[in-house]
């Protein structure tokens, strides 16, 4: 597992780039329908974001695997993500029908709780503490984090992703071919 986690962090790094030291600019704030969630007639059409405890509480109902979308609002490649990969029919009904997906600030300041351990933004890495540990200290955005049904890491997955290669990622776990084949296995086969 931990060979298909490096391989498929390493494809994912040659492939695309993602933003780092880049400064904030006004016109990359993130739109509010990706801060929370929020019911549309259009469900089929658009991705369903929660907050990770939305998340959480649904997976108690019906387990799923979860797709964190880590982002910072001055993130031009997360801007890409979000008016490209995210908006793909494909993407949209692959990420529908097998996760929760989530929306993360990396920067964001309100506690987050889960599974009682409170999470809270920290000055020292001007980062929040969940996106630390999600990222595993690798502060890379975008970057897309996967969970499986018990909220136990799959893979981090770090740089900007078109809509074919994050449709083949998404299969790849939410079919469950992570746990047949590695990725490299995968991407051959289809």
């Amino acid at each position: 597992m931990k060979y298909n986690v490096a391989i498929l962090s390493i494809l994912a790094l040659s492939l695309f780039g993602g933003c780092t030291g880049n400064t904030p600019t006004a016109e990359t704030a993130v739109p509010a329908q990706f801060t929370a969630f929020h019911p549309s007639p259009e469900k089929a059409n658009k991705i369903q974001w929660l907050t990770i405890e939305q998340a959480a509480a649904r997976m108690e109902k019906e387990p799923r695997k979860i797709v964190i979308d880590v982002y910072t609002d001055w993130c031009g490649w997360c801007k890409k993500m979000d008016k490209e990969t995210f908006t793909d029919p494909k993407v949209v009904e692959l990420v529908n029908k097998h996760f929760y997906a989530v929306k993360l600030n990396a920067e964001g300041k309100d506690p987050i709780t889960l599974r009682g351990q409170t999470f809270k933004y920290k000055d020292e890495y001007r980062s929040h503490e969940l996106a630390v540990a999600l990222l595993q200290g690798q502060m890379s955005f975008p970057t897309t984090v996967y969970l499986d049904e018990k909220m136990n890491m799959l893979a981090p997955v770090p740089g900007y992703l078109d809509a074919k290669t994050f449709s083949k990622i998404l299969s790849y776990f939410g079919e469950n071919h992570h746990q047949a084949m590695n990725f490299q296995e995968y991407e051959k086969k289809n």
